[in-house]
């Protein structure tokens, strides 16, 4: 069976790639848009948190035995865990200067990280096996799902869509947002301002290592796995608009599947169609899809 002479198996195959590489581009870019809607920082860092992640569950596995169920939990905690640190001893004394000066940190921190993993672990890729509850996959009659893949989209729509309402619609949400705002006047109602930045942080790098530990049984864990993706996931954010939660959500999933069912009409364009929206939107809509003018 065909649709418009497309073999319908080939045509629902390359949307379930695009929806995979959609789950992730939003599960990073939601992390994104939450560090720069909340604390106003572009976290390049963000690519290397997310190859931590890998990172983490593999040495987890193979190291201490700690199978991928715990290291889902485990593994985003640790990432977190590091982000709180560099945000308290780095990030914390850059608030008062342009938003240059955190870029340009963030993204020599991200240098530092993939070069120690680099050097430690060369570049060849590090197998994670899938777990056995999630192998094997369910014979749709047009299409073969693997139940790790539709296990990936799942998890990331729960996160994304419980992120979203977490932040908007909830008391902690409002002391977050009020918090950006007016900082002085949350803390007059003995709110710590400085810890909440840091969690805020924190919870930002834990949703890029929860992304790379649902990764690193699909893709190879290396060190060069952020660094391949943080481009790309940083024109989702552009798109969607910077700081728009549901904006990084919506166009990580839809420019996912746009760029799978480009791969079935023109495959060369796969690779340069997000980038060739990113440069229509800024035309046409600097602000982004969802985003606010200033």
């Amino acid at each position: 069976m065909d649709i418009f002479g497309i073999p319908v198996q080939v045509l629902f195959g390359q949307l379930l790639i695009g929806l995979i590489n959609g789950s992730f581009y939003a599960v990073l870019s939601l992390g994104l848009a939450v560090i720069f809607g909340l604390l106003n920082i572009i976290n390049f860092t963000h690519g290397a948190q997310y190859m931590m992640g890998a990172f983490v569950a593999w040495m987890m596995l193979n190291y201490l035995g700690v199978n991928y169920w715990f290291a889902l939990v485990l593994a985003p905690l640790v990432v977190g865990a590091f982000g709180m640190l560099a945000e308290r001893l780095m990030l914390a004394r850059l608030y008062k200067l342009d938003h240059l000066y955190g870029l340009l940190l963030t993204f020599g921190l991200a240098l530092i990280i993939q070069g120690l993993f680099r050097n430690y672990y060369g570049i060849s890729g590090l197998p994670y096996t899938i777990p056995p509850a999630l192998s094997g996959g369910q014979n749709l009659g047009f299409m073969f799902l693997p139940n790790y893949r539709a296990w990936v989209i799942v998890v990331s729509v729960v996160v994304c869509f419980g992120t979203w309402f977490m932040i908007e619609k909830t008391k902690l949400g409002a002391y977050l947002r009020a918090a950006t705002e007016n900082p002085e006047l949350v803390g007059a109602f003995g709110i710590n301002v400085p810890r909440m930045v840091t969690l805020t942080y924190g919870f930002g790098a834990a949703l890029a290592g929860l992304a790379g530990v649902l990764a690193a049984p699909i893709y190879s864990v290396n060190p060069n796995m952020g660094a391949d993706l943080i481009i790309l996931v940083f024109a989702v954010v552009v798109i969607g608009g910077m700081g728009s939660i549901i904006g990084a959500i919506l166009t990580g999933f839809g420019l996912g599947i746009i760029e799978g069912l480009t791969r079935v009409v023109y495959p060369e364009g796969s690779s340069v169609v997000i980038f060739v929206i990113m440069a229509i939107v800024l035309l046409v809509k600097p602000e982004g899809l969802f985003g606010r003018q200033a």
